[in-house]
């Protein structure tokens, strides 16, 4: 299974630069592309939209290596608790890290689809 950085690796080669220019270019740190690399950690909310406008690539190609985020969008916003709009999953079955990534991917659905609005405006 591909992972982000392993997209995202992808897309460098394909462009023909070196990660060390990607990087200055976005403004990553080597450590920060270091962490993705072994997997410590993943891209933040932000790195995420700006390799993806970088690329030319969807967010959801990106993310999860699929074309379109409409099932995800929904299964995203099935954790949602209609009163409160807060992440109402299922705390006990996810590590705090995992909450925090799906809290991340509900903030770039809305990102995404408030910028398709204004697109289609």
């Amino acid at each position: 299974m591909q992972t982000i950085y392993n997209r995202i690796e992808d897309l460098i080669k394909q462009r023909g630069i070196t990660k060390k220019s990607f990087c200055e270019q976005l403004n990553i740190s080597l450590g920060n592309f270091g962490d993705w690399r072994s997997g410590k950690s993943t891209p933040g909310t932000l790195h995420l939209i700006n390799i993806a406008e970088f690329f030319h690539v969807s967010l959801d190609w990106l993310m999860l290596g699929k074309q379109t985020a409409d099932k995800v969008r929904e299964e995203g916003e099935a954790y949602l608790s209609a009163q409160t709009r807060q992440l109402s999953c299922q705390s006990e079955e996810l590590l705090p890290k995992e909450q925090e990534f799906i809290k991340e991917y509900i903030a770039f659905t809305r990102y995404r689809r408030q910028m398709q609005e204004e697109e289609n405006s």
